[in-house]
C-alpha cells in the first residue's frame, strides 16, 4: 500500500534524514514536508530531493491550523510523522516559552487537525499519527539503575524534556479518548549527517577542524546512549508500518558511553582522517566548563520491546557511526561553514 505522508520538521536534523530515508525506500509514496525554517531548519538538507516527482516542501508552522487543515485535505494525507520540535536543552533553560509553544501547543494543534481529517474520511484504519519523542522524558538514571523502559514513570528535569513529556501525554490521550491511531517513540541521543552544530558530536567535530576548545560540561562523566540517525529512521519506518496504534516504542542504539570518552573517540578518528588539523593531537583542545543546571547524569534505553515485537535492532556500532559522521563533516564544509556563528555552543 502506498502512503501519502506529511513529515513535520523535515528540514531539521532527524527530520531531513527521515525524509531522505522515506523517499529512497518508498519512491512511489507522496512525501509532503512541513517546516517553519527556524534557526535549525535548513533547506540545504533537502536540496537533493527537489527533482523528486513525489516530494513537496511547504514552509509553515505546526501551530497554523488553517494551513494544516488545507494540507491534510488537499494532499489526502494518511500518515503524519511528527518530528518538529524545539530540542536543545540549553536553549530551553534560557527561553522555555518557545518550547512550550512548539512542543506542547504545536503538537495539540496537529492532533486536532489530524483527528478532524481522520473523522472526515470516516476513520480509516490504515491512518497513522507518529509522534517522535525523547528518552529525556524519563529523567535521569544512577549508575546502577536499569535502563528506561516503556513503563518507566516520567520525571523530566528540564523545560525541554517537560515540554516533550507534555506532548507525549497529549498523544496518548488522543488514542485513549478518540481512538486516533497514534504511535509514540522515545529515542536516545541521535547523531549523524545534517546535525546542527550546537549539539555535542558536530560541535566537537567542527571545533577540532577549527582548532577551537572542545567544551565538556562538568566532569565529563555523564552517560548517554547514542543512536545513529539512519538506524533511528529505519526504526521509525518499522513503527509506522508494523507498530500497534496506542503503543509506545523505545528506540536505542545500545551504545552507552561517557561524554568524555565519546569526545576522546572523536578526537582519535579526527586525528586519523584529517591530517591538516590546526592542533594535533586534538585531545589537547578538551576544556571542562561549568555544568549546566539540572544536567541529567545518565540515560539508557531498554529497546527490548521494539526488538521482540517489531524485530528491529540497530545495525551500526558507535565506532562505525562516529567514523561515518566524521567523514560526512569532512566532506561537507559547504554545509557547515555558513553555520559558523553557532559553532562553539556547549552540548
Amino acid at each position: 500500500m502506498t502512503r501519502t505522508i506529511l513529515i513535520t520538521g523535515g528540514a531539521g536534523f532527524i527530520g531531513s534524514n527521515f525524509v531522505h530515508h522515506w523517499c529512497k525506500t518508498y519512491p512511489g509514496d507522496r512525501v509532503i514536508v512541513l517546516d517553519a525554517l527556524t534557526y535549525a531548519g535548513n533547506l540545504d538538507n533537502l536540496k537533493d530531493l527537489n527533482a523528486h516527482p513525489n516530494y513537496r516542501f511547504v514552509e509553515g508552522n505546526i501551530g497554523d491550523r488553517p494551513l494544516l487543515d488545507h494540507l491534510l485535505a488537499s494532499e489526502q494525507i494518511d500518515t503524519l510523522a511528527h518530528l518538529a520540535a524545539e530540542s536543545h536543552v540549553d536553549r530551553s533553560i534560557l527561553a522555555p516559552d518557545t518550547f512550550i509553544q512548539t512542543n506542547i501547543n504545536g503538537t495539540f494543534t496537529l492532533l486536532e487537525a489530524f483527528r478532524h481529517h481522520w473523522v472526515t474520511q470516516n476513520t480509516p484504519t490504515h491512518y497513522r499519527f507518529l509522534h517522535v519523542s525523547t528518552d529525556e522524558v524519563y529523567g535521569s538514571l544512577d549508575h546502577d539503575d536499569p535502563p528506561f523502559s516503556e513503563t518507566t514513570p516520567y520525571a523530566p528535569n528540564s523545560p525541554y524534556s517537560a515540554s516533550k513529556a507534555g506532548s507525549d501525554h497529549l498523544v496518548r490521550a488522543y488514542y485513549h479518548t478518540y481512538q486516533l491511531p497514534t504511535l509514540i517513540t522515545n529515542c536516545s541521543n541521535n547523531y549523524g549527517p545534517y546535525q546542527f552544530p550546537e549539539k555535542l558530536i558536530p560541535l566537537i567535530c567542527l571545533n577540532i577542524l577549527l582548532g577551537k576548545p572542545l567544551p565538556i560540561y562538568g566532569d565529563g562523566q555523564n552517560v548517554r546512549d547514542w543512536l545513529y540517525v539512519l538506524d533511528h529512521c529505519s526504526a521509525l519506518d518499522r513503527v509506522i508500518h508494523q507498530g500497534t496504534p496506542g503503543e509506545t516504542y523505545n528506540i536505542g542504539g545500545n551504545n552507552e558511553v561517557k561524554n568524555l570518552d565519546l569526545v576522546q573517540m572523536i578526537c582519535q578518528i579526527m586525528d586519523e582522517l584529517a591530517p591538516s588539523l590546526p592542533v594535533r593531537p586534538s585531545q589537547q583542545l578538551i576544556t571542562f566548563v561549568k555544568d549546566r543546571p539540572g544536567h541529567d547524569r545518565r540515560y539508557a534505553i531498554n529497546a527490548h520491546k521494539i526488538a521482540s515485537q517489531l524485530h528491529w535492532t540497530p545495525s551500526v556500532t558507535l565506532e562505525e557511526g562516529l567514523r561515518a559522521t566524521v567523514e560526512w563533516y569532512l566532506d561537507h564544509p559547504h554545509w557547515w561553514q555558513p553555520l559558523g556563528a553557532y559553532i562553539g555552543l556547549a552540548e
